[in-house]
């Protein structure tokens, strides 16, 4: 899946510093639906990592049953955490 077109999917736009919070909100909510009901692995871990992104992403253990994306999961936090201990 694209990012960007992840972004335009639920939010209507890429560029997140448009919206108002009450905007990001709502596309946050519509994400986290679509990652509850999503049944296809590569999607399900997409939408996963664009909710790691916005802060609200579920913990790896309860989200994902299946090792491997748990794995994949839990190591993808802790890069994404590495780089923002590097540019902060």
């Amino acid at each position: 899946m694209d990012f960007d077109a992840l972004l335009t999917h639920f939010f209507g736009t890429t560029d997140l510093d448009d919206l108002d919070p009450a905007a990001i909100e709502t596309g946050t909510d519509r994400v986290r639906i679509a990652f509850g009901t999503e049944t296809e692995l590569g999607r399900r871990f997409a939408l996963w990592t664009l909710l790691h992104a916005l802060g609200d992403a579920p913990d790896p253990a309860k989200a994902f049953k299946d090792a491997a994306l748990r794995r994949a999961a839990e190591d993808y936090a802790r890069a994404a955490a590495r780089i923002d201990r590097e540019n902060f």
